[in-house]
């Protein structure tokens, strides 16, 4: 639909199924977002997130939410714009306070960039092949515990 009708209201994917709940470990913490083609033709996503897990989903969910938008701007010959992220629960689990305290005294350093070097015509066809990180220089790990 974004490459037919961009400037459509309706451009939402949704991730809660009400059908399929009770056969899910957990419902989806990340519940939907919605896509808007500006008229400079960049892709932005507008995420909402109804339970934030502030030391290990919060951070997966971008990451994941803006390759995905990279990778829909790639196929659909835009280019990658904004992602706005809105939280509903957000929280810190008790056991992830200390790891937390760690992450926070570290400096921040210069975002990596993305570049797709493959054309690709649909989703399905990417590869991890198809991606290039450039000047990504991550810290150590600090480990926390999955709650579920």
């Amino acid at each position: 639909m974004i490459k037919t009708d961009p400037n459509s209201r309706r451009l939402v994917l949704c991730a809660w199924n009400v059908s399929q709940l009770s056969e899910m470990a957990l419902p989806p913490c990340h519940v939907l977002c919605q896509f808007n083609v500006s008229s400079s033709k960049e892709l932005s996503c507008l995420m909402y997130q109804r339970s934030c897990d502030l030391g290990l989903g919060v951070p997966f969910n971008i990451a994941s939410y803006s390759l995905l938008t990279y990778m829909i701007a790639h196929v659909c010959n835009l280019t990658p714009g904004d992602f706005i992220y809105s939280m509903g629960d957000a929280h810190v689990y008790l056991n992830h306070v200390g790891p937390l305290n760690e992450q926070i005294e570290r400096e921040p350093r210069p975002f990596p960039t993305l570049q797709i070097i493959n054309k690709r015509n649909s989703i399905e066809e990417f590869t991890i092949d198809d991606f290039k990180l450039e000047n990504y220089s991550p810290y150590g790990l600090i480990k926390m515990q999955m709650a579920v």
